[in-house]
């Protein structure tokens, strides 16, 4: 099993998935991780020649344009069951359930916690966190 988790230091989950720069993909076997792989993640600023709404109105991020640029930051986790972020707009959200990607919003910041808490059936979605 593989989770993604979003990051820019490898150390600590990132508030906000579409502007970190790097998934920290954590390889799981018999409720052990086995492999650390940081792999790139287009963020916002790889679509920065495309127009971005700086006040997400209450629709922002759910169109087809919007799931498309999702899914290519996806790209990067195709092989995962499951992202998890501290923060993530409704759009992301409901993209990464299009693409059988669970995301899971935490208030945990250790990455190592989070993966425990994950391993345990424990780690709570807190929906409310996302915009």
């Amino acid at each position: 099993m593989k989770i993604a988790i979003i990051t820019d230091d490898g150390t600590s989950i990132s508030q906000h998935f579409g502007r970190a720069t790097h998934y920290l993909v954590l390889t799981i076997e018999n409720g052990k991780i086995t492999n650390r792989d940081m792999r790139s993640k287009l963020g916002h600023n790889q679509f920065s020649g495309e127009s971005h709404e700086e006040h997400h109105g209450e629709n922002h991020g759910v169109d087809e344009a919007h799931h498309n640029k999702h899914a290519q930051m996806a790209g990067a986790i195709g092989d995962c069951e499951a992202v998890i972020c501290g923060g993530m707009g409704m759009g992301a959200y409901q993209s990464m359930l299009r693409l059988n990607i669970k995301p899971i919003v935490t208030d945990l910041q250790d990455i190592d916690a989070v993966a425990q808490s994950y391993f345990a059936g424990q780690l709570v979605d807190h929906t409310e966190k996302l915009h």
